[in-house]
């Protein structure tokens, strides 16, 4: 039987954890590991050298986890180093309240707990829900569905190294089917709240370009989930002959 490891951004005690860790059961063995309070947007921060205090805690539906005072990063690395059984057949990160596509992949803490399984030499799948006030199990079973169509396969087939899967399902309608997309473009619309040297980053709900057919915002705006492979390759490489030409080596 397949050992799968959960964790999130959203909290261990968030609904898209619990149904994700209720879905993952069918495929097999189910631990949690999860931070014990909200970090989304907390990017691939990994706390060294400071204390991380961790304690077991009971989720809604009477199974225990593990609870991380640290980053969902954090929570991984320390299930690596020994807190947990290391290691899975696979870390499912989700299911997060809210979309993770485009540009989001770099402040997103589901995506980037996803990221440090893969450095730690695990395959790993990101899971969202595009909506942002989803605050039922209920309301992310179709996600928590499709995301075990999508482990099963990885499961089966494996993922090359230093890949995940990033999966983003649509909310409020019946999903048309699963799209395999590449990373779209992002428009955020943050807002500056001030009050003396106190300063708060508020707005709506990013946008981003929709219209571009293949992308994971045209996907999902159009009725469909999106499953994005994501490399930690960050290299430009299109760029590299560009930038060979300014010689910038030469002297």
């Amino acid at each position: 039987m397949s050992y799968i490891l959960i964790t999130n951004d959203d909290g261990v005690h968030a609904p898209g954890i619990l149904a994700l860790s209720q879905a993952m059961r069918a495929l097999g063995e189910v631990r949690v590991v999860a931070p014990a309070r909200n970090q989304s947007a907390s990017g691939h921060k990994k706390t060294l050298f400071q204390d991380i205090p961790i304690e077991q805690v009971v989720m809604a539906d009477g199974t225990t986890a593990v609870a991380v005072h640290g980053s969902p990063a954090d929570g991984i690395a320390l299930a690596a180093l020994g807190v947990a059984e290391w290691p899975p057949r696979v870390v499912v990160s989700g299911i997060n309240r809210g979309a993770n596509m485009g540009q989001d992949i770099t402040y997103s803490g589901t995506v980037t707990a996803a990221l440090e399984s893969v450095i730690q030499g695990v395959p790993a799948v990101a899971v969202s829900l595009v909506d942002r006030h989803a605050d039922s199990p209920e309301q992310y079973h179709v996600a928590a569905q499709i995301a075990v169509q999508v482990v099963a396969k990885v499961l089966e087939k494996g993922l090359p190294p230093l890949t995940v899967l990033n999966l983003n399902v649509p909310n409020g309608g019946p999903v048309k089917g699963l799209r395999l997309t590449r990373q779209g473009i992002r428009v955020y619309v943050d807002e500056l709240e001030r009050e003396g040297d106190v300063c708060r980053i508020v707005g709506p709900e990013p946008g981003g370009l929709t219209d571009e057919e293949g992308t994971d915002l045209w996907a999902v705006h159009n009725g469909y989930a999106s499953l994005t492979p994501l490399h930690l390759d960050l290299t430009a490489h299109r760029f590299l002959a560009d930038l060979a030409a300014w010689n910038i080596g030469d002297r």
